[in-house]
């Protein structure tokens, strides 16, 4: 792909998918156009992408200009499908989630401590940075949210460093941060993964807040899946993983009796409105990694739409 971008698991996407004529997909994470690419290749099918940030609206227009009206592009949340698509008027949606390497490689955009740059992070480019994060939140809120979204063992310890770096000026390029993190856990091992990523990682998930998104955008697939319908979501992270393994398990019925997951036993849960056709989470194989180190923590997982109606209420939530 452009640029270097490599989407990740596309075979088993879109096999999960099984691309047929004329079939109407939503491509959830547009990015750089991999999947919304290979569904359009695989079937003389139609795609509709969305996706928050402007740069990927804007290199959209080379996929609108090879495929015509079989491709369309929306400037929008994922978390907001609902609202741009009719209940049950799409067959397939599919996830590639968190951050793409347009945005990782790009330093203005501050995702990476790869490069220096501003401490943004954004993938709307509108409100709250990550600089404004690390330089307004108290000591507590900070190791939480770094302890929360980072899985960091050493939250408090990093929070207690930017609290004192931050008072001698404000911290607002990726370098600082880093090295900030670098200064509390060491350099780390040659070939190890770096010390800052993990901080890093819950700065980008609390700004554009990743999960609480993740989670408006599974059940706004429910609505819009036609019975039939198919659900595929490429995770990177052991957070996002645990939100699509918790919801397919929740809406296939398939959660153990007596799970704080279930709703309480006065209030009967829906009809499932999903199928599992295999349990568990595919991997990406071991040539994909060889070629795409970034495809090494992905995980796929699928699901087919019922005919049940879309949960709500109590049961939803």
């Amino acid at each position: 792909m452009a640029g270097g971008h490599t989407p990740v698991m596309l075979a088993e996407v879109v096999a999960a998918v099984q691309p047929a004529g004329g079939e109407v997909y939503a491509d959830a994470t547009f990015g750089a156009g991999g999947y919304s690419r290979a569904l359009l290749d695989a079937a003389d099918c139609r795609v509709i992408a969305f996706d928050r940030d402007p740069d990927a609206i804007a290199r959209a227009g080379r996929v609108m200009t090879a495929y015509g009206d079989r491709f369309s592009i929306v400037h929008a949340c994922f978390g907001d499908m609902a609202a741009h698509l009719k209940a049950g008027s799409v067959q397939a949606v599919v996830f590639d989630l968190g951050v793409s390497s347009f945005q990782l490689d790009e330093a203005a955009r501050g995702f990476s401590f790869a490069q220096d740059g501003p401490l943004d992070m954004r993938m709307s480019a509108s409100g709250r940075s990550a600089a404004d994060l690390v330089n307004t939140l108290d000591q507590e809120a900070l190791a939480d949210l770094i302890y929360r979204y980072g899985e960091e063992r050493r939250s408090r310890a990093i929070a207690r460093a930017i609290i004192r770096a931050r008072a001698e000026e404000p911290i607002t390029t990726t370098a600082r941060l880093a090295a900030i993190v670098v200064s509390v856990l060491g350099p780390g091992k040659r070939g190890a993964v770096h010390p800052a990523t993990r901080t890093f990682q819950a700065l980008r998930i609390a700004v554009n807040d990743e999960l609480g998104e993740l989670r408006a955008g599974l059940e706004a697939a429910e609505r819009v899946l036609s019975p039939g319908g198919r659900l595929a979501v490429v995770s990177f992270h052991s957070l996002e993983d645990r939100v699509v393994k918790r919801f397919l398990q929740h809406r296939s019925g398939n959660v153990p009796k007596g799970s704080r997951h279930l709703p309480e036993a006065s209030v009967p849960a829906p009809a499932p409105s999903f199928a599992l056709p295999k349990r568990g989470a595919v991997k990406p194989g071991a040539r994909e990694i060889a070629a795409n180190p970034r495809a090494r923590s992905a995980r796929l997982r699928f699901a087919i739409r019922t005919d049940a109606p879309a949960w709500a209420g109590e049961a939803a939530a």
